[in-house]
């Protein structure tokens, strides 16, 4: 009889809640056996059969756990991810997977030395958009490519009443830590090392405390690449402008995932991840506009090659080089908005 991986999360908001549990819960590879959250009636809400804990040490002192999703606030992650390892367990960390690159490195070298698994979660690499772009990259419908420009906006006013440990300061939290791991994990699984990092991080919505803006330009000596996400964008359709010596790509809305796992639909549906044709992009070449149909996005590929690591001794989709590459980066990018240069990668 094949394994079943028995998983605990740490932190039911909105990653637990709305992102890991839904899958997990179709997934027959895996059994969702215990939440560490301080909301337990949420717990119940969803499956009854979910084992409530109080604390994430209850959730590590249990020796069925195989595999533990850290999705606590921001600064909590490498501490939790530790205890994890050291009770040998797996582990899968929201984003920031860590607060430095420094941090990263020490907690991939506890997951190595205890032959563990710890992987940043990196979903966005299965939006429909993203899976669109890099067919269509893979094809050469652009020819080479020269301008990359990724863009997620929101319009997210600052809500003094919602007492939102988001919004509140302290290291490690911001939007360079909250959407900027998933422009920049696409940019870096595109094109890899970049030669240099240049970015302005700031805050630009009235009454914010935590920084909400980025402009990131990764170096690279045969294209631009700029990733720019603001809070305070209240038209924010535009999410991708690809040109090459031979066509542009001009893509705009949302993987539809997140609104539909938010609505308490499950990814079991035979339509799941198919994207609205409003939403399909436009790729521009000499015989005019063409409407091109995005494929269906669908994260379940991240959680299967979960199973594979910790089962078959698969190698991980988001490996140890890409998370701290992409940690690097960050740590580059605070740099550089602090002394206005542009830093060598």
């Amino acid at each position: 009889m094949a394994k079943v991986v028995q998983v605990g999360i740490i932190g039911f908001g909105l990653s637990g809640r709305y992102f890991h549990t839904p899958f997990l819960s179709v997934n027959p590879r895996f059994q969702l056996a215990k939440i560490a959250s301080s909301r337990p009636e949420a717990v119940r809400d969803f499956d009854t059969s979910i084992g409530w804990v109080a604390t994430p040490e209850e959730l590590f002192a249990d020796p069925e756990i195989d595999l533990v999703f850290v999705c606590s606030p921001n600064e909590t992650h490498v501490a939790y991810a530790r205890q994890a390892l050291e009770h040998g367990k797996n582990v899968v960390i929201e984003k920031p997977f860590a607060l430095s690159e420094q941090e990263a490195i020490q907690l991939l070298d506890v997951a190595q030395q205890n032959n563990l698994l710890a992987t940043a979660y990196q979903n966005r690499r299965w939006d429909s958009d993203f899976l669109t772009i890099k067919r269509l990259l893979d094809e050469g419908a652009l020819g080479t490519l020269i301008d990359y420009e990724c863009r997620y906006d929101r319009f997210s006013p600052v809500n003094l009443q919602a007492h939102s440990w988001k919004e509140q300061p302290a290291v490690g939290r911001g939007n360079l830590y909250n959407l900027g791991p998933h422009l920049l994990d696409q940019a870096l699984h595109l094109f890899g090392r970049p030669d240099s990092v240049q970015a302005s991080v700031r805050i630009m919505r009235p009454g914010s405390q935590v920084h909400d803006y980025f402009d990131i330009k990764l170096g690279y000596s045969d294209k631009i690449v700029r990733l720019e996400s603001n809070l305070m964008m209240y038209q924010n359709q535009l999410r991708y402008s690809l040109h090459g010596t031979e066509g542009s790509f001009i893509k705009g809305g949302l993987d539809p995932q997140e609104e539909r796992l938010r609505q308490n639909l499950l990814p079991n549906l035979p339509d799941w991840g198919t994207e609205p044709e409003d939403r399909w992009g436009t790729l521009y070449r000499n015989g005019g506009p063409e409407r091109i149909e995005s494929l269906p996005g669908n994260y379940m590929p991240f959680y299967d090659n979960l199973y594979d690591v910790i089962v078959n001794g698969a190698t991980p989709n988001v490996t140890p080089a890409d998370i701290q590459q992409l940690a690097r980066v960050i740590d580059l990018a605070l740099e550089s908005s602090r002394t206005g240069r542009v830093i060598p990668f």
